[in-house]
């Protein structure tokens, strides 16, 4: 079964003021956090607990296998 992610990521200040949010197609929060990172290059790697908490803390919805893996649509401010 795939699952609609929506994942809000803050990366606080003063490292940076960017957060956002990502729509991602996956089958679980593993396929959910890899699509993200591999995604966003500049993704900075000391942020990726706080990006583990949120993909498990974000909203989920099924969907129907038919939905390919993929990051949806990505926000970032």
């Amino acid at each position: 079964m795939k699952y609609l992610y929506l994942v809000n990521h803050f990366v606080p200040f003063p490292s940076s003021e960017y957060g956002g949010l990502w729509a991602v197609i996956a089958q679980d929060d593993d396929e959910c956090f890899d699509l993200i990172t591999d995604y966003d290059d500049g993704f900075n790697e000391r942020f990726y607990v706080e990006l583990r908490e949120n993909i498990v803390d974000g909203q989920l919805f099924a969907l129907t296998d038919k939905e390919s893996s993929r990051v949806v649509e990505s926000f970032t401010t």
